[in-house]
């Protein structure tokens, strides 16, 4: 969820134009044999048809790949609007053809040479001078260390890239934004054997000025990408990344990315290839839900999904049909749609009833299994799905048919009735899981069905076709983060407050608290907790033990007036005795409350996004299973609603074995509200730990029961 939505001028998309759709590209350093990489970039364009001038910067022939070369690049007459630097930094030539850009006045220029921040200190600060020298000449700079850019449709092949070879690449939707040259290369190659079509192409390398965030952003508005398709290592600026993802999150613009570093071992790699900061990988994941973002585990999973949204479906719905020939895969086919979250609603009785009258032992709840007479009668594809898609209703559906794909008679019976299903549902998500031939794929694809040859795979994409759809459908529907309380204190810097103060502080700040009193006498705990009314909690209250149980600093269930005066002494007993060097302010009284689930939630300060949100469910769901979720501050209740749904022990909060249900929407509405006071402290806070936050049957509210607040720079003490 983004809450500010930056414009193009603030993004500087117009002037990434002249990577992608220049009129005039020159490349310095170009060389006669195509096979270098001085050479590769001129090759590309020619046989991929690019329209455009190519000239070539060589002073030393007359002549390249047929073209006519020029000594430099003031030489060349006209406006050049994209030069491409393939000169060695070793030999000290990467600035002076920088310098002779500035000169002619290039709009871009992308720096294919390395040698730079990837390898020293000294290239660093190469980079940096030449950063710096473009920045105020207003030059546009993509890399260095970098594989270059390209635009399908127009035959502008930026690149050293050796995945062309006799022809242009295949045009489509999917466009490519990589850091990583290499690997970028790796998916433009493997979407050539995929046979995926691909729109705009790019690899960053160093980001000495153009990043990662710029690309997907200009990608995200071009209206030839249906998807984008992303892989990152790290982030420069968090402010700017944030601003791109809303900005194709605002045009609902799919974006798909992998994003590495998520182990220790992983993200040093990552932080030592890019220099770049990687952030907590849950803290990651949480920032590109809110921005409705798919997030692939696997390079395999980036490209079906890619390839799935770019067929432009996105079921609002979780509901699947499926079809299958052989029982066995439809149990493989259910299984897989439940973990992916899908669900298989039964197909009414009625149409049950219709389907045993065409096929008396076919198996017809859904998955709708017509068994091995789907190849012996062929007609039965088209009844099939209008079961599934008319009387069923569903929003996607998939079809698993083994290997009829590579039986020309029978795809010669059956194209026909596909192809007048995807005319009748435009706008469902349809699938065929089958081993076929390129011809026949091409076939069912332009029918407007995805296909798959593993069906867990295919029902895994329709899952993140609904991510998108629940994600678009919302968009322009989501809650505004709750107000502050006027007046509400703020954290400052520096101090770690103790729990009755931490308590008071984000109770002003509209977090619900318990009733508790902080007492500094036997006589006057005795009066707080008859007050309250037994039985009663009463705690050890200072800053400079965090860990209170460790010491022995809470008491449980304390029963009568002359419990609670022995309570008292024997907390301070043990303060004096475990921590003889704390400094104590008294000790707290609170009611004891047994009616409540035990949840935890606070607040953690990302190093790249800011302050985060945690919650979880409490007891060994935090403790051994780690069981919780992030987001990133503000957000609404709404978006609070969906952290509760996504932790594991969820169903704690329905009521299990007799108990009530919980107040659900009280918990949503303290998780909003204690991300509003997270993000007016974003500069001053560090921390921040409701540890247990109760959750009360429902129409009970929730509150907290213990806090801590720890500002910026504080000393968190030894206890």
């Amino acid at each position: 969820m983004a809450t500010t939505v930056a414009s193009r001028d603030t993004l500087r998309l117009e002037s990434l134009r002249a990577f992608f759709e220049p009129a005039q590209v020159a490349v310095i350093g170009a060389s006669t044999d195509f096979t270098k990489i001085g050479g590769r970039p001129i090759h590309n364009m020619k046989i991929a048809g690019y329209k455009g001038r190519v000239l070539p910067i060589n002073p030393t022939v007359k002549e390249v790949q047929g073209l006519p070369a020029f000594p430099d690049l003031a030489s060349v007459d006209g406006p050049v609007d994209m030069a491409i630097v393939v000169v060695p930094q070793a030999r000290g030539l990467v600035e002076p053809a920088i310098r002779s850009c500035i000169d002619k006045g290039v709009k871009a220029a992308i720096i294919l040479s390395s040698g730079f921040a990837e390898i020293d200190a000294k290239g660093a600060a190469a980079q940096a001078r030449i950063a710096a020298a473009a920045k105020e000449a207003g030059l546009r700079i993509m890399g260095p260390n970098c594989m270059g850019t390209m635009n399908a449709n127009t035959g502008m092949i930026a690149t050293f890239t050796s995945g062309l070879v006799d022809s242009g690449p295949d045009i489509g939707g999917i466009s490519i934004a990589s850091q990583s040259g290499a690997f970028g290369s790796h998916c433009f190659m493997l979407a050539r054997e995929r046979g995926l079509g691909i729109n705009l192409w790019a690899t960053m390398g160093n980001q000495a000025d153009v990043e990662f965030s710029d690309c997907v952003a200009y990608m995200a508005e071009d209206p030839n990408t249906k998807v984008v398709m992303g892989y990152i290592e790290g982030i420069q600026d968090a402010n700017k990344f944030q601003a791109a993802l809303a900005h194709a999150q605002a045009q609902k613009k799919p974006i798909v990315l992998m994003k590495v570093g998520t182990s220790d071992i992983g993200s040093a790699a990552a932080a030592s290839h890019t220099a770049s900061l990687t952030g907590s990988d849950a803290v990651f994941d949480a920032m590109l839900k809110q921005y409705d973002v798919y997030r692939a585990r696997s390079i395999d999973e980036m490209f079906d999904v890619a390839y799935a949204a770019s067929f432009g479906k996105f079921p609002v719905t979780p509901d699947l049909g499926v079809i299958t020939v052989s029982g066995g895969v439809g149990v493989i086919m259910a299984d897989a749609a439940a973990e992916a979250g899908l669900t298989l609603p039964e197909l009414p009785k009625a149409t049950q009833k219709a389907m045993r009258k065409l096929v008396p032992f076919a198996g017809t709840r859904n998955p709708l299994d017509v068994t091995a007479q789907f190849i012996n009668d062929t007609s039965l594809m088209k009844p099939m799905y209008e079961a599934l898609l008319d009387d069923g209703g569903y929003g996607s559906s998939i079809c698993f048919g083994a290997a009829v794909g590579l039986n020309t008679a029978m795809m010669a019976k059956i194209t026909p009735q596909l192809e007048a299903i995807g005319a009748k549902y435009p706008d469902r998500a349809l699938a065929m899981s089958i081993v076929s031939r390129p011809e026949t794929r091409a076939a069912l694809e332009a029918a407007g069905f995805m296909v798959f040859e593993d069906p867990s795979r295919g029902i895994n994409a329709i899952a993140a076709l609904h991510y998108f759809g629940k994600a678009f459908n919302a968009k322009g529907k989501r809650k505004a983060p709750p107000k502050l309380p006027k007046g509400a204190p703020k954290v400052e810097a520096g101090k770690a407050l103790n729990e009755t103060a931490s308590k008071a502080l984000l109770a002003a700040s509209g977090v619900p608290m318990v009733d508790e009193r902080t007492v500094t006498s036997a006589a006057a705990a005795s009066k707080a907790a008859t007050e309250i009314g037994f039985p009663v909690v009463m705690k050890i209250v200072s800053a400079d033990i965090l860990h209170k149980s460790e010491i022995g600093g809470v008491i449980l269930n304390v029963a009568s007036a002359k419990d609670a005066q022995a309570a008292y002494k024997t907390l301070l007993e043990r303060a004096a005795t475990k921590a003889p060097k704390a400094h104590v302010d008294g000790v707290m009284v609170a009611p004891m409350i047994s009616d409540g689930v035990e949840t935890i939630m606070g607040v953690v300060r990302d190093p790249i996004f800011g302050p985060t949100v945690m919650f979880g469910l409490g007891g060994v769901f935090v403790e051994v299973l780690k069981d919780v979720t992030f987001r990133v501050a503000p957000f609404g209740v709404d978006v609070a609603m969906e952290m509760i749904g996504e932790v594991k022990g969820r169903a704690m909060l329905d009521g299990v074995r007799g108990a009530p249900p919980s107040d659900v929407a009280a918990l949503a509405k303290a998780l909003a509200q204690l991300s509003s006071f997270a993000a007016a402290n974003a500069d001053t806070l560090e921390t921040v730990d409701v540890n247990p936050f109760l959750v009360r049957p429902k129409g009970k509210g929730a509150v907290a029961v213990d806090a801590l607040v720890i500002g910026q720079g504080a000393p968190t003490g030894g206890h």
